[in-house]
This record gives structure tokens, C-alpha cells and sequence, in this order.
């Protein structure tokens, strides 16, 4: 642990002033150095503050390093879900327990470098309501700045916005603006689209983005693309627009071949087209009719699953210095 001993603040009455809210899978190296740059970086804001580590069933051994630093500083509080589910639910999760006026949300591998809270911060007492930050030069690797281009792209064309992949969630958040978002209670989540609906005043400024030093990112190719329709689906009703579109293109250019089979065989200028073409088409509208009914099956089930009104995530400990853990709490 670090040699550097922090002040406590007492309990009683005690509000803070700063959450930072920080989902953790995979980071048990980094954590120490987190914490010790964040202590740093936040005093020079405000004392009252409050660090929420939520575990999001990691399975190194992240939980036990939390508790280590909730046992050595009363500011830390450390969240552990019963198990994974999802980065977006984990920040929920922590954001449900957090009590600051301003809110910081952030990573844990420290790519996201904890002294630049201090310029979200000083930015957001110009009188914006939340600052995000924007990483003018990704120190990702080439592969996955091009995947994340991609998908934002893409994103952003299939739900008629404009998206910066750039710009992620790491950014402070006046009080006002997470309880907006707290209220959106749907189970896909999907942070830096819902914090754009609620609204706001708002900017962004180029911040430095860090290398990843321990262990890679937890997305595969095969998460993201998932994570993709997901947000779509549930953010957007483009796709059954295209659907919309498509259908009418097939039925104006069915009419025309029908107009142009019928034309020659009238005039006999050309025989009447064999099974061939005929086999062609009736492959070609099935699958065009199994696709438009995947897409709309897709939203059917995403209703299915808001409709069941499930738990967005479940907490199995919530662990704080000297605080008795309390086990299995249910949050919708």
C-alpha cells in the first residue's frame, strides 16, 4: 500500500462533493496507482470525496484489492456484483450509490489519467453541466482504433446522430444530469448515447489518453459487433425504416420485370424467361423475408426483455471500512 497516509473525514454528516465512479474487470495491477494518483488529483479539488470501485464479477482477484483500499481509506467503497454484467450496468450500479454533486466516471486500466479531472473539472465551473472528455490521440492499437471508428460510423449512420469515437464516458457530471440518466431504467445501457439524450449544456476538451499497461480490453470483435445491434436496435428504428424502404424497392423493381416479361411476350420480341430465373427470385425474397423478419424479431425480443422487468444488475457485497457488508441487494 502507499507510504502516503491520507486524511479521513468523518462520518457523520459527511456529503461529499466528488464521486468518481469506476468500473473494474481485469485490474487488480493497476488499482494501487489508481488510487494513489486519484487521491492526489482530487484533493486538489475538494477533500469530500468518495472513490466507487464496482467489480464487475472480475475474475482475478480485483475484489480482494478493493477491500484492501476500503480498508485503508475510509473515501473507497467497493461494489460487487453477482456477477458480469457489462461495463454500461457496472457505472449504473455506482452511480446508483453515489451522493456527490459532481459525478466523474472514468476506466480503471489508467488510460483514462485520473490528473486530467482536475481540467474536466475547471471547465465545468464555466457553467456546463458536464464536461466529457475527448482523446484527440488514442494510444490504442491500430487494429482497434479502426474497429471503434467503424463501429461509430456506423452507429451513428443507423441512428441518424453524429458520433465521435473520440469522445467515451470519461468525463464529470453535475448531480442533475446522472439522476436524468438514473431515471432511463431500460436494461440495455449504453452511457455516452443516454447522457447526449437527457440533454443539457454541455462541451467536451481534448484530453491525454494513456497506453494500456496491464492486460487487454475485455471487448472482442465478437462482444463489439453485439454490443452494436444491441445499442441500435435499442436506441433506433432505423433499421425497420430500411426494412420499410427495401420492401418497396423489391415491389417497384418486381413490377417493372413483371412489365417487361409481359411487353415481350406480347409483341414477341423475347420468349418467356425458364425455371431458372424463376428458382433465382424465389431464393433471393426468402432471404430477404428471413432477414426482415430477424430484424423485427430482434426488437420483438428486446421488448420481451424489458417487459420481464428484471433486475438491471444485483449486488452481492457492498463493502465499506467498518461498515457491515450487506449481500444480495436487488436494484431494478
Amino acid at each position: 500500500m502507499p507510504d502516503i497516509q491520507y486524511k479521513k473525514i468523518p462520518e457523520e454528516n459527511y456529503r461529499p462533493f466528488l464521486s468518481v465512479v469506476i468500473p473494474v474487470y481485469k485490474c487488480d495491477q493497476c488499482l494501487n496507482e489508481l488510487f494513489q494518483r486519484l487521491s492526489s488529483t482530487l484533493q486538489q479539488i475538494d477533500e469530500k470525496y468518495e472513490i466507487i470501485l464496482v467489480n464487475d464479477a472480475s475474475p482475478s482477484n480485483d475484489w480482494a484489492a478493493i477491500k484492501a483500499l476500503a480498508d485503508y481509506d475510509s473515501r473507497i467503497h467497493g461494489i460487487n456484483l453477482s456477477r458480469n454484467f457489462g461495463q454500461y450496468k457496472a457505472i449504473t450500479a455506482g452511480l446508483d450509490y453515489s451522493s456527490g454533486e459532481w459525478v466523474v466516471i472514468m476506466d480503471c486500466d489508467l488510460q483514462d489519467q485520473p490528473e486530467e479531472i482536475v481540467k474536466l473539472f475547471d471547465k465545468a465551473k464555466e457553467g456546463y453541466d458536464f464536461v466529457v472528455g475527448k482523446r484527440s490521440r488514442r494510444k490504442d492499437k491500430l487494429v482497434k482504433r479502426v474497429s471503434s471508428k467503424l463501429f461509430y460510423k456506423f452507429f451513428g449512420y443507423m441512428t441518424d446522430s453524429i458520433q465521435d469515437e473520440s469522445i467515451s464516458q470519461f468525463g464529470i457530471y453535475h448531480r442533475k444530469v446522472i439522476d436524468s440518466v438514473l431515471k432511463m431504467r431500460e436494461k440495455l445501457k449504453f452511457f455516452p448515447t443516454m447522457v447526449r439524450w437527457v440533454g443539457f449544456n454541455s462541451t467536451t476538451i481534448n484530453v491525454e489518453h494513456a497506453t494500456r499497461r496491464n492486460g487487454k480490453s475485455s471487448y472482442s470483435y465478437r462482444k463489439l459487433f453485439s454490443l452494436a445491434v444491441d445499442v441500435i436496435i435499442a436506441f433506433s428504428d432505423k433499421p425497420l425504416r430500411i426494412i420499410i424502404q427495401l420492401g418497396l424497392l423489391i415491389a417497384v423493381i418486381s413490377f417493372g420485370y413483371a412489365f417487361y416479361i409481359f411487353y415481350g411476350a406480347i409483341f414477341g420480341e423475347r420468349s418467356i424467361e425458364g425455371w431458372a430465373s424463376l428458382i433465382v427470385s424465389i431464393w433471393f425474397l426468402s432471404g430477404i423475408t428471413i432477414f426482415i423478419l430477424g430484424i423485427i424479431g430482434t426488437y420483438l425480443c428486446r421488448i420481451f426483455d424489458e417487459v420481464k422487468n428484471r433486475p438491471v444488475y444485483i449486488i452481492d457485497e457492498v463493502y465499506k471500512k467498518e461498515i457491515e457488508c450487506e449481500r444480495h441487494q436487488i436494484h431494478n
